[in-house]
């Protein structure tokens, strides 16, 4: 179950949008988070984008995870068969998918099918909030497009560190396994239970960056709002990690990754 790669001018196979931000959403949102923007410290504006970074070699020791740019929000997305634990039971929910995509939300918002301006103002408020899962039968950068896509190297410390993050982001069910709540808003994607709450100043932009500091990388929520300044502490990761960049090591398998939390 894997989701719908659609032909671009270009050729590159590109994911299906999903439901975005509504015309009236859009007029308002703006207003209002630069509102909010300016309140917040080391928020006034938007970074300026750095150039694109291309994404540095994998070592043998560990994973790629790559942050996508949606334009409002940002996802994380991972190796199928990199997701250990109890997240390896969403995974068997996407058979034939080469990637996982992560996106937080607001759950009556991102699962409602209608939009509205008081859905939005709504989901800067404290409610449930929601994960969203999509199989990719390509990778990202085909997906969604090389220039919204920044990648990442995880060693298998890291890789373990994220997956239980993910878990814990996960709400469960009696039995333990996430809680499915539905479809998504195209096909390939599913909604699950988060057991976390979100707001404005919890979205889906600062959860991304708790996902990336969770795995010990130096991502920095504090203040974010956002996508733009996302991607810019990625690009700025993804360049010290080049710098950086060691020998490969042996393969996480059988190191017993737990991936819970």
């Amino acid at each position: 179950m894997a989701a719908d790669l659609v032909g671009s001018a270009g050729g590159t196979p590109r994911v299906k949008p999903g439901r975005g931000i509504g015309d009236a959403a859009r007029r308002l949102l703006p207003a209002l988070l630069g509102l909010v923007a300016a309140a917040a410290s080391g928020c006034t504006a938007p970074p300026a984008r750095l150039d694109a970074v291309p994404a540095a070699a994998v070592p043998a020791g560990g994973a790629a995870v790559a942050v996508i740019d949606r334009g409002w929000h940002t996802d994380i997305a991972l190796p199928a068969d990199a997701v250990a634990g109890p997240v390896a039971g969403v995974a068997q929910e996407f058979p034939g998918a080469r990637f996982l995509v992560f996106g937080f939300g607001d759950r009556e918002f991102y699962m409602s099918r209608e939009e509205s301006v008081l859905q939005t103002v709504a989901a800067m408020f404290p409610g449930p909030g929601v994960i969203l899962v999509t199989g990719l039968g390509a990778p990202p950068a085909a997906a969604f497009g090389a220039d919204r896509v920044v990648t990442l190297r995880l060693s298998c410390r890291e890789l373990d560190t994220m997956t239980a993050f993910l878990r814990r982001a996960l709400a469960s069910r009696a039995d333990g396994s996430p809680q499915r709540l539905g479809d998504g808003p195209y096909r390939g994607s599913l909604f699950y239970a988060s057991s976390e709450t979100y707001d404005l100043f919890h979205d889906c932009n600062r959860w991304t960056l708790a996902a990336l500091l969770s795995a010990g990388l130096p991502a920095d929520p504090d203040g974010v709002i956002f996508a733009g300044q996302v991607m810019a502490q990625v690009r700025q990761i993804a360049a010290r990690q080049q710098r950086l960049q060691s020998s490969p090591a042996p393969g996480c398998a059988g190191i017993g990754r737990s991936g819970g939390g």
